[in-house]
């Protein structure tokens, strides 16, 4: 095959990603500005401070906003020392074999599985569970909620914050050393600092996953 094919074919590929891209952005652009408009009329400040109550007959979010940040609020806390210690521990200290391989395809396989089939498990399985456990009327609580987001947003964190880890410099960890630092201060004085964007931006999706 002559460059000049190679080149038309490249441009032909392209042109069909950009095409297929921009298709995604207009569809998405459509569907947002479908619910605005359709939505706009409905909402007021009233309607944003407003608990829903049947019984006073009022209608609002309110209650819906204060239980979605505080159920992240508490998994977040759960999850992120949680997720960035088992990356540490896996890059720096876990030793190779059949565990550290099964660990990182759970983590694989984990962060790939969409949030509605864990949302369909946590309701079908958790919820009775929790429900009989502790003699409950209702489990779909908060504490079903927090489960259900940590396994979701945990595998996701773990994966990102090892990539972050490994892409160190192995020369920050040498000069570390070699002024007289011992592994763990080197680990978490130099590596961990070095590797914060990538742990923040494993946190930040993390957030947008459980969003």
């Amino acid at each position: 095959m002559t460059k000049k094919k190679v080149r038309i074919s490249d441009w032909i590929l392209t042109g069909l990603i950009v095409l297929c891209a921009s298709l995604s952005i207009l569809l998405l652009l459509t569907i947002i500005l479908f619910v605005v408009r359709k939505g706009i009329g409905s909402v007021s400040w009233s309607f944003l401070t407003t608990v829903t109550n049947a019984r006073k007959g009022t209608v609002g979010i309110a209650g819906n906003i204060v239980n979605t940040i505080l159920i992240i609020a508490l998994t977040m806390l759960f999850v992120i020392p949680f997720g960035v210690g088992a990356a540490i521990y896996l890059n720096e200290y876990a030793k190779p074999g059949k565990l550290v391989t099964v660990i990182e395809f759970a983590t694989e396989v984990l962060s790939g599985i969409p949030s509605i089939i864990y949302g369909l498990v946590g309701m079908l399985v958790l919820v009775p569970g929790i429900r009989t456990l502790f003699r409950l009327p209702d489990g779909s609580g908060l504490l079903a909620a927090i489960v259900v987001l940590a396994v979701m947003i945990l595998p996701s964190i773990i994966k990102v914050s090892v990539t972050a880890l490994e892409a160190v410099p192995k020369e920050y960890e040498d000069a570390s050393l070699a002024l007289g630092a011992t592994p763990i201060e080197t680990y978490f004085r130099v590596s961990v600092p070095a590797a914060k964007s990538g742990i923040a931006a494993a946190v930040v999706l993390g957030v947008g996953r459980a969003i």
